[in-house]
């Protein structure tokens, strides 16, 4: 059985990424799509993410970036960020219980919302996002 604790350290944070993304690789809805746009380069994206969850929920400012611009192309609609939450919130609860894992998903939820509401703006006009 596996020790349930909070987030508190990076070691955690890859816990979440690894086996987050692994879901997503293996999901019939979101594999083909993140497969497709990350190809071979899935260590150099997990190391993004790790970073970016370090800074998030840790306070430890290793992500530097704009998160929106990579995504903000992808062949995506509302059952994708569904299917998205759906095994993040599933990975958290898996590994996790306390603040910060209730923060990971409190966040993980904002960020879809936001990223499903551009994208959806971005297919449904000429703008493009800015860099």
């Amino acid at each position: 059985m596996k020790d349930i604790k909070d987030i508190s350290n990076i070691e955690d944070i890859r816990i979440l990424v690894d086996t987050f993304y692994e879901k997503i690789r293996q999901d019939d809805l979101l594999g083909e799509v993140f497969n497709k746009v990350i190809q071979d380069r899935w260590g150099e994206h997990l190391e993004k993410m790790y970073r970016f969850w370090q800074t998030v929920l840790l306070k430890e400012h290793t992500y530097y970036g704009s998160p929106f611009p990579p995504h903000a192309q992808l062949p995506v609609e509302a059952a994708h960020f569904d299917r998205w939450k759906q095994l993040f919130f599933e990975t958290v609860d898996e590994y996790f219980l306390g603040g910060k894992a209730t923060e990971a998903k409190w966040r993980a939820e904002k960020m879809a919302e936001m990223f499903q509401m551009k994208i959806n703006y971005y297919q449904n006009t000429q703008a493009k996002p800015l860099a």
